[in-house]
């Protein structure tokens, strides 16, 4: 037998006909083959197929079933969830649709549908009013943490052909570009049209992973923007732990975003991913580099110095984004150590923690501390930065005062608050927690922020960290 080697490693690839995809991980898997075969012989589960899926330009069956069956036959996915199987089906079913409808949604860079015309310009677009909605419907798909919903959207996304004008980006990413585009824009009629049309000409298929709205600027942005894209042929398939419904709840000027919630339902497919098991916990959790304590700030500073071996740890200036930038208390070799308070208790966002992260592979963070309502603004920020960690698949040393459970524990949303037992005559003031946050968001991302501290401290996403960070330049 002979093995090939299947490598997702398409980013660089991919670059060379302007395909977008940011910050996915890289996989690569062993197939044994016949010698005497052409192709590896799969078995696929009966079960599993509802219909044919297309071939793609190599006259092969092609699709995100067919891959996702193959992964299982490999050994690299667990078999038997049928919540997953199920939403691989929908999948599926829009990847057979898009390849049917590839030349009307304008799909392919290449095909002269797709080239611009005067009517896609921006300018010409303000004489010859006309939309193009696609004829194929995209798919919005929500569930609990660890549930697959990422995993799935990029088992999809791999599976595109090279020459299709297709995104894959994180949502914080995605509005970082919008909110730069409106800026360049700044002083035209209507900004969010021409950030519209840019974005449509650049991708007409949209994968947008974690969906989520918490900031009223990005709310109000949001039923206009997508009125446009959708009107100029985007399909969106997008992931998000919440139901459209339920997305922005209790935010401020909410009935001005009621209408993108139904604009979304009328061109997404909606689709639950039921599943009760976290993957990211059955990962081989170890405490390498997650320490539970109080001042042990000596154990992170020298944990910090054997990373970075012989190289010289000082003081560095990065700049961010549009022109920010943020001083590391001490950084080498692609580390950089900073305070709790340092990243989480002072004004910085995702695009500053993105910026980071573009700079460094490691973060040693000294003293995180116990959530509530005291620090709530520090949980968001500390939320915030273990997504961007995540998706940019970072290193994350730390000492805190609890387990990633018991530093989140009490931040509630407000159907937990209420099934809190009452206070009674056997149960006085003061035995109430008076530092229990009740707060939807925090409260919604809690789940997936401890899911994310776990996975991030496992054996296999340390081993995949230094796989990745050995072939990267240091900072």
């Amino acid at each position: 037998m002979r093995l090939l080697l299947l490598s997702l490693r398409r980013v660089t690839l991919f670059s060379r006909h302007r395909r977008y995809y940011t910050s996915a991980p890289i996989h690569n898997c062993l197939i044994p083959i016949n010698p005497s075969s052409p192709s590896p012989s799969l078995v696929f589960s009966s079960s599993s197929f509802s219909t044919l899926s297309y071939p793609n330009g190599d006259g092969k069956i092609a699709g995100p079933l067919v891959e996702y069956e193959r992964r299982i036959v490999a050994g690299e996915l667990l078999d038997g969830d049928l919540c997953q199987l199920g939403t691989l089906r929908e999948l599926q079913r829009l990847y057979d649709e898009l390849v049917q409808s590839a030349d009307a949604c304008r799909l392919d860079r290449y095909s002269a549908s797709a080239k611009p015309t005067k009517s896609s310009n921006w300018f010409w677009q303000k004489f010859v009013s006309h939309s193009s909605v696609s004829p194929v419907k995209g798919l919005y798909l929500y569930g609990g943490v660890g549930t697959g919903k990422t995993m799935l959207m990029d088992l999809f996304f791999h599976q595109l052909p090279a020459s299709w004008r297709a995104q894959r980006i994180h949502f914080h990413n995605f509005m970082l570009s919008v909110h730069s585009r409106l800026q360049k824009h700044k002083g035209l009629e209507d900004p969010l049209e021409v950030v519209g049309l840019e974005i449509a000409d650049e991708s007409i298929l949209l994968c947008l992973d974690e969906f989520m709205v918490n900031d009223v600027a990005d709310a109000l942005i949001l039923n206009r923007l997508f009125r446009h894209l959708f009107n100029n042929g985007i399909v969106l398939v997008a992931t998000s732990n919440r139901a459209p419904d339920n997305l922005y709840e209790g935010g401020l000027q909410r009935d001005l975003f009621l209408p993108f919630i139904s604009t979304l339902k009328e061109r997404c497919v909606v689709r639950e991913i039921g599943s009760s098991v976290d993957y990211r916990k059955l990962t081989s959790a170890e405490e390498g580099f997650y320490f539970i304590g109080k001042d042990i700030s000596g154990l992170i500073k020298q944990k910090f110095q054997q990373l970075v071996g012989d190289q010289s740890a000082g003081p560095q200036v990065v700049e961010v984004v549009m022109g920010r930038k943020l001083e590391v208390p001490l950084a080498a070799d692609g580390c950089a150590y900073f305070r709790f308070e340092e990243l989480c208790d002072r004004p910085l966002g995702a695009a500053d923690y993105l910026g980071l992260f573009k700079k460094f592979h490691t973060l040693a963070l000294e003293g995180v501390p116990i959530f509530g309502l005291h620090n709530r603004t520090a949980a968001y920020r500390f939320v915030t930065l273990v997504d961007v960690m995540y998706e940019t698949k970072a290193r994350l040393l730390c000492t805190a005062e609890g387990s990633p459970l018991e530093l989140l524990e009490r931040i509630v949303t407000i159907s937990n608050a209420q099934q809190i037992a009452p206070r009674t005559s056997s149960r006085s003031r003061k035995s109430d927690d008076l530092d229990l946050c009740v707060d939807n968001e925090l409260g919604f991302a809690k789940d997936r922020t401890i899911s994310r501290l776990t996975e991030m401290n496992s054996r296999e996403y340390l081993e995949h960290h230094s796989r990745m960070s050995a072939v990267l330049p240091s900072s």
